[in-house]
C-alpha cells in the first residue's frame, strides 16, 4: 500500500441516547488489517506521551473516555525527520466519538486534558513487526506549542 499521500484522517462517530442511557458509536470504522489494540490512560493531565513513529505501522486512535490532544506529523526521513514540519493536532473526546487514523510515515503523541482519559490504539503491526519500526522522539522536537491548552 502506498502511504506516501496519506494524511491523518477523522472517521466521524455519535451518540444514541435514551432513557436507558447510552452508546457511543463509530460505525464508519473497520477492523480491517488491525493486527492488535492497547489502552493507555496516564497517571496526570501533564504527561505528555510523544513523539512515536512508525513507516509500516497505521494507528487508528479512540478516546474512550475523558479528552485528549493528539498530534501527528509526518516523516520525511525516520532517522531525522524535518524539525521544521508542523504537527497537526486533534483534540478527541469521548463526549464526540471519533477514531483518528494515522497513516504510516508519521509520529503521533497524546496530551491527557482531563483525569481519568482512556485513549485506545487500534494497530496494524504485531508487537514484533513494531519493534522494527519504532522511532522514537522527545515531546518537543517539533516545538513546545504542540501540547498547549490555546487561550481562547
Amino acid at each position: 500500500m502506498d502511504n506516501s499521500r496519506k494524511e491523518p484522517r477523522l472517521i466521524a462517530g455519535g451518540l444514541a441516547v435514551d432513557d436507558r442511557g447510552q452508546v457511543s458509536f463509530v460505525n464508519g470504522f473497520g477492523f480491517e488489517g488491525v493486527r492488535r489494540f492497547y489502552l493507555v490512560e496516564n497517571f496526570s493531565t501533564e504527561v505528555v506521551r510523544a513523539f512515536h513513529g512508525h513507516m509500516k505501522e497505521e494507528k487508528f486512535v479512540l478516546v474512550a473516555a475523558g479528552s485528549a490532544i493528539v498530534a501527528a506529523v509526518r516523516m520525511d526521513d525516520a532517522a531525522r525527520p524535518d524539525r521544521e514540519m508542523k504537527p497537526q493536532r486533534f483534540v478527541l473526546s469521548a463526549r464526540q466519538p471519533q477514531i483518528l487514523h494515522i497513516p504510516a510515515g508519521y509520529a503521533n503523541g497524546f496530551r491527557p486534558l482531563e483525569a481519568g482519559t482512556k485513549i485506545l490504539f487500534f494497530s496494524t503491526a504485531t508487537l514484533e513487526e513494531a519493534k522494527n519500526d519504532d522511532f522514537r522522539f522527545a515531546h518537543d522536537y517539533w516545538g513546545e506549542g504542540v501540547w498547549e491548552v490555546e487561550p481562547r
